[in-house]
């Protein structure tokens, strides 16, 4: 599923390598090696030159002491492999360095794109950073522990960027996770802890609160981690960092955030500070961003509550470098988490040309999400000769009744136009669906199923139920009416009050109280469609997209396959239909 309102936003994100360096504990290469050596010898044990988890950005200059005590105050930690004892761990960095932690545990793992602009700004702005990635260590509880066993930071930045898995009736939330995360950084160091990341952006306040972190940024972060990591310096630079949560006395501060200036967007292009082959290598997805912010009002989009409603376009140019960047890296598939690639147009069409000025187009192959218009023959042709290979629609509904409900621009036949322009071009094409809106019937749905049968794209995501997120025009109208719960429509996995923090749905009661099993009859057996979850299974359901652990997708990717998630499950459902193909 294409997740609405928190999957494509990644303004702040943090994360790391999965490898530990020699020198990653504070001390160059040899001397590192040479102390292990010698501990060792003295313990009679072996060393290990590489633990899961831990990059240095910065390798500091020779002479800084370092002791061999392993800090007090942490937890005991034994290491899981004890042939591999990491000895370099018991290394105590001196307190000047910002550790960023990714703590997505998703799988399969998204990259953090996020963490690669945020974790060289900073050491651009001559921080040396250390990040860690709990996204790839197969054990983050030991990751953690060893550490902050040679690491006394400064800062921790700590990225959260799912509130859930927005998937009914899985509705997973990781709020939970996040709270324990920060009880045990709690008990691992002193330094001050500050949340970003997309998730965190959409219910910042809430968050920050809930957790009880010591600032948090909402917004870009970039510039903003610079800026709060010296203003611990100086306290009264607080109100200048953009999109800070902090504490001024005995009130609550919140900073106008950084996307409220209608201005380039600039971010490093190295895409070296994690490990982007690594998580290439095991089916992870790569992201890059042309842009961030939209401008477009669906009433349900939560992408302007985290990114903001002006698009601020990045260079043409500076893309070109991030993709030559990955390629060099081994990576040959992106994925662009723009909100809508072609919102604006003609910065779209200046990035493909671009993208095939530079030969790119036959190195690196890409998907992306658009909206259905603009999508003309000029974008499409420049899109396909820049390397697009697949394109995920926002359709929404087949009905125009349901998408002038949905506060969408394009009509049944824009979408007609859309299809057609990718399959005459061999582009895969996806649309995603969102039925059981405010209006939904059984009619607009069967409305909707036949429609999308009828100009049959490769494949159609059918997804039912909204997210509901606080500051959108849908949830806003909804949650007026004292009456909602009585009505029905609202779909949850918990009692009282609607918290909207926890994952909330709604369903249009007028499909009933099977609302999937309707859905499933009008789809059929087509096996271009992945049809909805009954809320019996409690989540997953053969034939689904919610890609959080979906294990055929987990073994496609083991065999080899890469792409975009949807692109892969609808190859393995077109060779289970077709056999003989």
């Amino acid at each position: 599923m294409r997740p609405r309102g928190s999957d494509v936003f990644r303004p702040l994100v943090f994360g790391v390598f999965p490898s530990v360096l020699p020198g990653a504990c504070g001390l160059p290469p040899e001397p590192t090696r040479r102390l292990l050596r010698q501990v060792s010898a003295a313990l009679g044990v072996e060393t290990s030159a590489h633990a899961t988890g831990i990059q240095s950005t910065h390798t500091p200059p020779l002479g800084r002491r370092a002791s061999v005590q392993r800090r007090r105050n942490g937890p005991q930690h034994q290491p899981a492999a004890q042939s591999q004892q990491r000895l370099y761990s018991h290394v105590v960095h001196p307190a000047s360095v910002l550790t960023l932690i990714n703590a997505n545990r998703m799988r399969p793992p998204i990259a953090p794109v996020g963490l690669d602009y945020v974790a060289t700004a900073a050491r651009e702005g001559g921080i040396e950073t250390v990040v860690l990635d709990l996204g790839l260590t197969p054990a983050p509880d030991a990751a953690l522990a060893d550490h902050f066993a040679c690491h006394e930071p400064r800062l921790v930045g700590l990225t959260f960027r799912n509130v859930d898995d927005c998937f009914w009736p899985s509705a997973t939330s990781f709020v939970p996770e996040l709270c324990e995360l920060v009880t045990t950084l709690r008990g691992l160091t002193e330094a001050p802890i500050v949340l970003g990341g997309v998730g965190f952006s959409v219910f910042a306040e809430r968050i920050w609160q809930l957790v009880k972190a010591d600032y948090g940024v909402r917004g870009d972060g970039e510039r903003a981690i610079v800026e709060l990591y010296r203003a611990l310096e100086d306290p009264g630079r607080l109100a200048q960092v953009p999109g800070l949560l902090w504490r001024d006395r005995d009130r609550v501060a919140i900073n106008p955030p950084a996307f409220g200036r209608a201005e380039p967007l600039a971010v490093p292009t190295q895409r070296d500070a994690i490990d982007n082959a690594g998580y290439f290598r095991v089916g992870g997805q790569i992201g890059v961003e042309t842009k961030r912010g939209c401008p477009r009002r669906c009433t349900y989009c939560a992408d302007p509550l985290a990114k903001g409603s002006q698009v601020r376009w990045r260079s043409p140019t500076d893309i070109a470098d991030e993709f030559s960047a990955l390629a060099a890296q081994g990576v040959d598939v992106i994925h662009l988490c723009d909100g809508e690639f072609n919102v604006p147009r003609p910065h779209a069409l200046e990035v493909c040309h671009e993208l095939q000025r530079r030969g790119l187009g036959e190195r690196v192959h890409w998907y992306t999400y658009a909206t259905v218009t603009p999508f003309d023959d000029e974008l499409a042709d420049g899109m396909q000769r820049a390397g697009c290979v697949g394109i995920d629609f926002t359709g929404d509904a087949g009905c125009n009744a349901m998408l002038a409900a949905y506060g969408h621009p394009h009509r049944r036949e824009d979408l007609t136009a859309a299809v057609r322009r990718c399959r005459d071009r061999h582009l895969r094409c996806m649309v995603d669906l969102l039925l059981g809106g405010p209006g939904e019937t059984p009619d607009t749905v069967r409305e909707t199923v036949a429609f999308l049968q009828q100009i049959a794209p490769d494949c159609v995501g059918a997804s039912l139920g909204i997210r509901l997120y606080p500051g959108t025009r849908l949830a806003s109208s909804l949650l007026r009416d004292p009456t909602i719960l009585d009505r029905g429509g609202i779909r949850r996995k918990y009692d009282g009050a609607i918290d909207l923090l926890r994952p909330t749905f709604f369903i249009a009661p007028e499909l009933g109280n099977r609302p999937a099993a309707l859905v499933r009859e009008l789809v059929g057996d087509d096996p271009r469609f992945f049809p909805p979850a009954e809320e019996a299974t409690g989540g997953h359901a053969e034939g689904d997209h919610n890609y959080n652990d979906n294990p055929p997708l987990a073994r496609a990717i083991e065999a080899g396959m890469r792409g975009a998630y949807w692109d892969i499950l609808s190859q393995l459902r077109n060779a289970a239909s077709n056999p003989r193909v």
